[in-house]
């Protein structure tokens, strides 16, 4: 066996392991205790297999020269959600949501 063909057996026996978890509805602890498996392994193998995450893309929006939005402003993300920011917001909260929203992206 080569050791390509390892690996790849490696990844399958480990999502076999991280579904029968889920399916389980035990606490990870409590499952790789029952197993005889060590937690951080189990950590590491379920980020190693997760899914990437989605990409949040940005759109370059100019400004109105500082005066006050009167109006809702809404930005739709690729997920399909939609943020809608009032009326009066200010500059402060709209960095803390985009701070937010590039976290979420890494």
């Amino acid at each position: 066996m080569t050791t390509q063909e390892k690996r790849a057996e490696q990844r399958q026996w480990w999502r076999e392991l991280i579904a029968e978890q889920k399916k389980s509805g035990k606490s990870i602890r409590a499952f790789c205790q029952e197993r005889g498996q060590k937690e951080h392994l189990f950590y590491f193998w379920r980020k190693q297999l997760a899914p990437p995450a989605k990409a949040v893309r940005f759109a370059l929006v100019e400004t109105n020269g500082g005066l006050a939005v009167r109006e809702k402003i809404e930005i739709a993300l690729d997920s399909g959600e939609k943020l809608r920011i009032a009326p009066g917001a200010d500059a402060a909260t709209l960095r803390m949501v985009l701070a937010v929203l590039r976290e979420a992206r890494a």
